[in-house]
C-alpha cells in the first residue's frame, strides 16, 4: 500500500515528505499500525546525519504511538483498535533475550540498524528501488508495519500524542536509573544534561529515592525545568566548576552514580571525576567521541566504574508500563518536556531538537486524533 513519510535521501539531507512510498505486506506475526504521533530522537539525528552507519534513502523515527488497524493470523497480544506504543525489535530466541536482556539481543543491530526488516527483506520501496528502515518501525509515516515484539499496549483512554517517546528516550534515561544502576534509597546521583533522557534519568533518580539528584545543564531554561521535575539542587557547569560544585554538595565526597547523555568527551570525563569512591558512571549517549580514563587512579585505586548502556537495559512491555503508571501517579510527567509540532514541519522540529530549543519535539501526524476515542 501506498503511504506517506518522511525521507532522507541522503547523508544529511533534510526531510522530506513524500506520499508515494511503498509499504511492505504485513507477515505472520506482524501488526499494521495506523501512526498518530512520533517523538523526534537525538538517535533520529545521528542516522540524518551519518554518525551512526546506515543506508540511504531511509525512514527514520522510532518513538511512534499509534492504533492498530491489522493483525496477522499468528498474532496473539493485539487485535485491532489497541493503542500501542512502539520500540525496538529484540529476536526473543537468542541467549540474551532468553535471560531476560532483549538489549542485548544477539541479533538487535541486524534487527534494528541494519536498513531491513529482521528477515532482511525491504519494509518500504520507492519506484521500485528500497528505502532503508529504522528499528523495523520508521514512525516517520502515516502508517508502518512492525512485529508483534516491537509493540507495547497501552491505556487506550491516555493521550497517544504524548507517548510515543516512551518507547526510547524516556525508557533509556529512565531504566539506566531503575535497571542499570539501581541507587538505593538514601544514595546520590549526578545526571550530565538535562534533555528529554537525562530528565527522565533524573526522575527515576527522585523516584528511587536518591537524597541527592543532580541536574547539570549549559541552559538555565531545562535546569529550572529540572529544579520543577524534581532535582535537588542542579549546576550551570558553563559558568561553575562542575566537579568542585558536585563535591561541595556531597561533602567533598562525590556521588554514588552519574550518568551522562552528552556525549562530549570533556563532560563524559566529567561523569568520572564527580563520583565518589566506588562509584560508577553511565555513558549513554550515541556520540563519536572517545574519553581518556586514569585506569590506575579512578579505576583501580578508587574503583569506579564506568558502564555503557543500551536503551536503559529494558524491556518495553515491562518498563514502558511501569512508566505510564508512574506518570499517573504524578512521579514522572515527562509530557512537560514535549512540544506538538505539524507533521509537515518536521525539519522545524528537528531543527529545534537540534538546537536544544525545544527537548522533546513531537510530529503530529494524525491530526484528526482526539485523545480518548
Amino acid at each position: 500500500m501506498k503511504i506517506k513519510a518522511a525521507v532522507v535521501e541522503k547523508q544529511d539531507a533534510d526531510f522530506e515528505i513524500r506520499d508515494d512510498v511503498e509499504l511492505a505486506d504485513m507477515g505472520p506475526d506482524d501488526l499494521q499500525v495506523h501512526m498518530v504521533a512520533s517523538g523526534i530522537c537525538h538517535s533520529d539525528e545521528a542516522l540524518r546525519t551519518g554518525d551512526a552507519v546506515i543506508d540511504y534513502p531511509i525512514v527514520l523515527g522510532h518513538e511512534g504511538a499509534g492504533i492498530v488497524e491489522k493483525v496477522g493470523p499468528e498474532v496473539t497480544q493485539f487485535k485491532p483498535g489497541d493503542h500501542v506504543v512502539l520500540s525496538f525489535y529484540a529476536c526473543g530466541n537468542c541467549k540474551s533475550c532468553l535471560k531476560g536482556i532483549p538489549t542485548q539481543c544477539e541479533n538487535y543491530a541486524a534487527n534494528n540498524l541494519s536498513g531491513t526488516r529482521p528477515d532482511g527483506s525491504a519494509h518500504f520501496t520507492e519506484n521500485g528501488h528500497q528505502v532503508a528502515d529504522m528499528f523495523d518501525q520508521s514512525s516517520f509515516t502515516t502508517t508502518t508495519v512492525v512485529r508483534e515484539r516491537n509493540a507495547v499496549k497501552v491505556d487506550p483512554t491516555l493521550d497517544l500524542r504524548k507517548l510515543g517517546p516512551l518507547g526510547c528516550g524516556y525508557v533509556t534515561g529512565s531504566g539506566t536509573v531503575l535497571n542499570t544502576l539501581q541507587p538505593r534509597p538514601g544514595e546520590t546521583i549526578a545526571v550530565f544534561g538535562t534533555g528529554a533522557v537525562g530528565l527522565a534519568a533524573m526522575m527515576a533518580g527522585k523516584i528511587a529515592g536518591c537524597t541527592k539528584v543532580i541536574g547539570i545543564d549549559i541552559v538555565d531554561s531545562r535546569l529550572a525545568l529540572a529544579k520543577e521535575l524534581g532535582a535537588t539542587d542542579v549546576i550551570n557547569s558553563k559558568s561553575t566548576d562542575v566537579v568542585k560544585a558536585v563535591q561541595d554538595l556531597t561533602d567533598g565526597k562525590g556521588v554514588d552514580y552519574a550518568v551522562d547523555t552528552t556525549g562530549v568527551t570533556q563532560v563524559m570525563e566529567d561523569s568520572i571525576k564527580v563520583l565518589d569512591q566506588g562509584g560508577t558512571t553511565a555513558t549513554i549517549a550515541v556520540t563519536p567521541n572517545h574519553i581518556d580514563v586514569d585506569t590506575w587512579n579512578d579505576l583501580c585505586v578508587n574503583d569506579k566504574k564506568i558502564v555503557g548502556v543500551n536503551m536503559g537495559d529494558s524491556i518495553p512491555q515491562v518498563d514502558i508500563p511501569r512508566l505510564i503508571d508512574f506518570y499517573k501517579a504524578g512521579q514522572f510527567d515527562f509530557d512537560k518536556t514535549e512540544k506538538f509540532y505539524k507533521f509537515s514541519d518536521i525539519n522545524q522540529a528537528n531543527a529545534d531538537s537540534r538546537s536544544g530549543k525545544t527537548i522533546k519535539p513531537v510530529l503530529i501526524i494524525d491530526d484528526a486524533y482526539q485523545p480518548g476515542k
